[in-house]
Formats: structure tokens, C-alpha cells, sequence
């Protein structure tokens, strides 16, 4: 079965620019020093900082890119951006540009997080640095003149996974609470190549490359019953007193229906949760920026930092509400 005929129009153009193929071990070196290529020829924004901050004990300093927007009163609010890439691909500076105009935008510092990759540091080393970053982002708030009160964490696609497994570790370990969580399509559940849904999975990001990455995470090791939230989110058991949430993911992605059920069970744990659901739309679709689905999620995307970021109180009255946009 073919849901070539379900994508939106304006977004065929990209299937014919980036052929679906999955990714393996065979094809994961050529892949990386693919994007290396890209990324070392398009026009970027230069983040004001690189810096590199104390890892888990025993792991290695992680990098961050910190984005400053000029002319804003402090403190002012933070985000925190994780990038995807599957756990095996990507790097921090391929969202250089996006995160500027995130701080632009929003009148916020923006440090994206430079965390290793697998199969060469499985989890949990990839959290863990993810970790580090929100710590240090914590602990040196008055020096970087941010309000610890107003940090969001976002991602896209494994960063988005790796955002609600920081948000879960986040609340586990006793940091102050996060002001919302922003997961763009993203990857929550290692079960998700065996989905039964046919309209899903075809395009971009296909189950084979999804295997390929959960078993790098994995590393060829179990993961002990009490961290397999942080592996995966969607295996967490408890996700009461979470950050409110705001999840995007297209309806022919293969995270639809994991992201939709997370979006659910954050519902019944009485966190406050906004999905949408983009038609015609399937994994990483906003790489065409000018067509009308990608500008709908660009705009939900803005006005829920927005409202995370800003005088975002959670009424009782509502707390837990889903909404799906078809």
C-alpha cells in the first residue's frame, strides 16, 4: 500500500529531493558525512557563544550554543532546543538558524545542546548530556540573566523524545519545574516499527531507520525497569506533575500513533497537553517552510512557546485537555 496519494501537494516536492531509504549500520557513515556536507555549505547563524559545561560524572564536557536576542530586559525566559537526527544523525548547528529566530521571536535565550551520539554512547549517555545542559541552565540562571521560572525544553524528532525523557528526569531528580515542554513530531517509543497503522511510515523516516536507531540507543544492553522512561517516554509509568506539553506530528508520520497516545496518557495524569494533527503530512515535512501545513505548525509551534514562556498559568478547569486539530 502506497499513501503517496494522502500527502499534501505542496509537500511533494520534498519526497522527490530526499529519496526514502532506511538508514543502517551499512549507510550511517555516508549518511553523517552527508549532512556535514550540507551543513558546511548553508548560510547559518552564528551562535554569541559556544560553551562547554560539566557532563554526568565520568562523561566528557558537553557543548552548548547559546543564542542571546539583543535589546531584551532581563531576566528574561529560556529555551532549551535538542536536535533529532534519529540518536545516530545531526548536530547542534544544523538548527543554528531556527534557534536565532527562536530567540528573536521570543525575546529568549536559546541553548542548544551538542549531546553524543549513538551507537558509539548509548543511553544513557545521550540524556545524560541533555541533562548536564538543563542543570547548568539551572544553576548559572543569574549569571546568564535568564528566569529559572520561564525555561521550556523543545525538540523535533529524537530531540523531541529525548525533551520529554529530560522532562521526566527533570521532575525525577528535583529540579525547579519547567514551564512546558514543546515535542515537534517526536520519537517516544522503541515499539513504533511494528505499528499496525498501513497510512503511516512511509515517506522520509521509514520503520526500518527507526529500528536501527532505538537499537543504537540501545546499545545491545537491557535497560533496568526504573530507567526505561528515560530511554523511552512512552514506557514511563508515572507521568503526573509533568510541564504542560504541546506535541505536533503530521497523520502519515510513524510517530502518530505513539505521539497521540502520549498526548493521551498526559491527559489522564492531569498535565496539561495541546496535540496537533496535520493532514496530508509525514516525518520532517516542515523542511518545506513555505507550504501551508508547515506555516500551521510553525505558528502553533510560536504561540505555545509563547504561552509557555510568558504569564502561562494551567487552569485547574482545563488542566489535562487534549486538543486535535484534523
Amino acid at each position: 500500500m502506497t499513501t503517496r496519494h494522502l500527502v499534501d501537494p505542496a509537500l511533494l516536492p520534498l519526497l522527490e529531493m530526499l529519496p526514502t531509504r532506511d538508514l543502517h549500520a551499512g549507510t550511517l557513515m555516508e549518511t553523517r558525512a552527508l549532512m556535514r556536507e550540507r551543513l558546511g555549505s548553508a548560510p547559518l547563524a552564528a551562535p554569541d557563544a559556544v560553551l562547554h559545561v560539566p557532563g554526568a560524572d565520568g562523561a566528557p564536557a558537553v557543548a552548548v550554543r547559546l543564542f542571546r536576542p539583543p535589546g531584551v530586559a532581563s531576566p528574561s525566559p529560556a529555551i532549551l532546543h535538542i536536535h533529532g537526527g534519529g540518536f545516530v544523525i545531526g548536530a547542534a548547528a544544523m538548527n543554528d538558524a531556527a534557534n536565532a529566530a527562536r530567540a528573536m521571536r521570543h525575546g529568549a535565550v536559546v541553548v542548544s545542546v551538542e549531546y553524543r551520539l549513538a551507537p558509539e554512547t548509548p543511553f544513557p549517555g545521550p540524556i545524560e548530556d541533555c541533562y548536564a545542559a538543563l542543570a547548568w541552565l539551572f544553576a548559572e540562571a543569574p549569571a546568564l540573566a535568564i528566569d529559572p521560572a520561564r525555561i521550556v525544553v523543545t525538540g523535533e524528532s529524537a530531540g523531541g523524545g529525548l525533551a520529554a525523557a529530560l522532562a521526566l528526569l527533570a521532575r525525577d531528580r528535583g529540579l525547579p519545574p519547567l514551564a512546558g515542554q514543546v515535542l515537534t513530531y517526536p520519537m517516544l517509543d522503541p515499539a513504533s516499527p511494528d505499528s499496525a497503522n498501513p497510512s503511516t511510515g512511509e515517506f522520509i523516516w521509514t520503520r526500518g531507520s527507526t529500528r536501527f536507531g532505538w537499537e543504537a540507543m540501545r546499545g545491545g544492553r537491557p535497560i533496568a525497569s526504573e530507567n526505561a522512561g528515560y530511554f523511552a517516554p512512552a514506557l514511563a509509568t508515572d507521568l503526573r506533575g509533568l510541564a504542560p506539553a504541546f506535541i505536533a506530528v503530521g497523520a502519515l508520520d510513524l510517530f502518530l500513533d505513539e505521539d497521540v497516545a502520549y498526548a493521551t496518557r498526559l491527559s489522564h495524569a492531569a498535565v496539561p497537553v495541546e496535540l496537533h494533527v496535520y493532514p496530508g503530512a509525514f516525518h520532517g515535512f516542515d523542511l518545506v517552510a513555505h507550504a501551508a501545513p508547515a506555516l500551521r505548525m510553525a505558528d502553533d509551534i510560536a504561540a505555545a512557546t509563547a504561552r509557555f514562556l510568558g504569564e502561562y498559568a494551567v487552569d485547574s478547569s482545563c488542566a489535562g485537555d487534549v486538543r486535535v486539530i484534523n
